[in-house]
């Protein structure tokens, strides 16, 4: 595999991702593109801040100014570019990945992916091709001040006036979050108890990606013994939040994905709720009990953020931990937002989060399995003919769906596996139909 991903750029640094790539990186940008002016900006990592002069040289040589928004999350990058009507932006980072890792998460106008299928493989052949034509005037290098602006951009998704005392543990894996995360809840209510929200590229405490069940132990207990009310978890890139309900355990993002559908649809009305495929039915009897629609999407942030745009959606949920958002006229997600949320949430049903959660104790769903497979493709036409009486649907891999349990069965982009997620309404179910599908994978 190379650099160039499915919805981004990424690799370890430099064996894969050095300077002089991600410089010809920067002239394919602009030569695709044709921008005028575009924000940049960076994570932490070691490797991040000779990738970013070497991608500035590259872009400011095509004739394009680059505003340099400094040290900053994902989402404030997407702020940035939505905010300020620049034609584009590149984030440096490598998200959830080990500290060795870095990459580039490339938008245009308002924030809008540039994914496979929509113009990155079109920046690989230029950049593959190598053959650049400077433009005579250079562009500028502007350095400016966002965590302000952001701060009232996060902000404006709550109501300040009705945010209680709670106590919240806040871990940000020593990652961006860490950058905006104080000046934010310090303006609320709230008791905060920090974890790692000291920007540190070589991630000393625990890996940068919160799904991972060894990077939430600590979390976990510092919420039990500190009585708090939740904890949230970002990633390296704060673009991704997970949450521990206040006895400790890890909330399943389609269970979250539902409390904030049940609250944004009483603010928007039967709007369009787009949520994952993956995700418990939970989600779909949330948004019919309160009259709104509803859209499945693959997996992968750019497919949400398409649908969203399509039927001008307030909301939508990743099962992975992506929470989307709109924002004027544009959709992108945020780490910060969602935990802000979910503040806003438990004051105003002064509830405990578990006590919010007791409705999902009738939905049975395993956490999603990867089985090592050769042949994907057969293993998923074995499974439509084993199957064949469900209602069968083909979003992302195969899903199956029957009145008592569904299903869905998806290749990785990357690796001879396919994740298999399953669903039913009783534990016994579950089992029973988790282990025959299994069978049919593995035979």
């Amino acid at each position: 595999m190379g650099i160039f991903k499915a919805y981004d750029i990424r690799g370890i640094y430099p064996q894969e991702l050095d300077e002089d790539k991600v410089y010809r990186i920067g002239k394919a940008y602009v030569e695709f593109l044709k921008p005028k002016r575009i924000a940049i900006g960076r994570d932490v990592r070691s490797s991040s801040e000779s990738l970013f002069e070497a991608l500035v040289k590259g872009i400011t040589e095509q004739g394009c100014d680059v505003v340099d928004i400094g040290l900053s999350s994902t989402p404030m990058l997407y702020f940035s570019v939505v905010e300020y009507g620049y034609d584009g932006g590149i984030m440096i980072t490598a998200s959830h990945n080990p500290k060795e890792y870095n990459g580039l998460k490339i938008v245009r106008e308002k924030s809008i992916p540039i994914n496979e299928g929509d113009g990155l493989e079109d920046i690989e052949k230029i950049y593959e091709k190598n053959e650049f034509k400077e433009s005579e005037k250079k562009g500028q290098l502007i350095k400016k001040e966002i965590l302000d602006d952001y701060t009232n951009f996060a902000l404006s998704f709550v109501d300040l006036n009705s945010i209680k005392s709670l106590k919240v543990v806040m871990d940000a894996s020593n990652g961006m979050a860490g950058i905006a995360a104080k000046n934010i809840f310090e303006k609320t209510n709230i008791e905060m108890i920090p974890m790692y929200l000291e920007p540190n590229g070589e991630f000393p405490n625990h890996p940068p990606n919160p799904m991972l069940e060894e990077a939430r132990q600590e979390a976990s207990k510092k919420v039990i013994e500190n009585k708090a009310d939740f904890g949230v978890m970002w990633d390296g890139d704060a673009d991704r939040s997970i949450f521990i309900d206040n006895k400790g355990k890890f909330i399943d993002g389609g269970f979250l994905t539902g409390i904030i559908a049940d609250e944004i649809l009483k603010e928007y009305p039967e709007s369009m709720i787009v949520y994952d495929l993956r995700a418990s039915w939970f989600v779909r009897d949330i948004i019919e009990k309160n009259n709104g629609k509803y859209k499945l999407s693959r997996a992968g942030h750019p497919f949400f953020k398409q649908i969203m745009r399509e039927f001008d959606s307030p909301f939508s949920g990743e099962i992975s931990g992506h929470y989307f958002y709109r924002y004027k006229d544009t959709y992108f997600e945020d780490g910060i937002v969602t935990a802000l949320k979910v503040i806003e949430i438990l004051s105003k049903k002064d509830k405990s989060i578990s006590e919010l959660l007791i409705p999902t104790e009738k939905y049975f769903v395993i956490p999603e399995t990867n089985i090592k497979v050769e042949d994907k493709k057969g293993v998923m036409k074995k499974l439509e003919k084993e199957f064949s009486d469900g209602n069968i649907y083909h979003i992302d891999g195969v899903s199956v769906e029957y009145d008592d349990w569904h299903f869905n069965v998806r290749p990785s982009n990357t690796e001879p596996l396919l994740r298999l997620n399953l669903e039913a309404k009783t534990k016994q179910k579950m089992e029973e139909m988790r282990d025959k599908v299994l069978k049919i994978i593995n035979s």
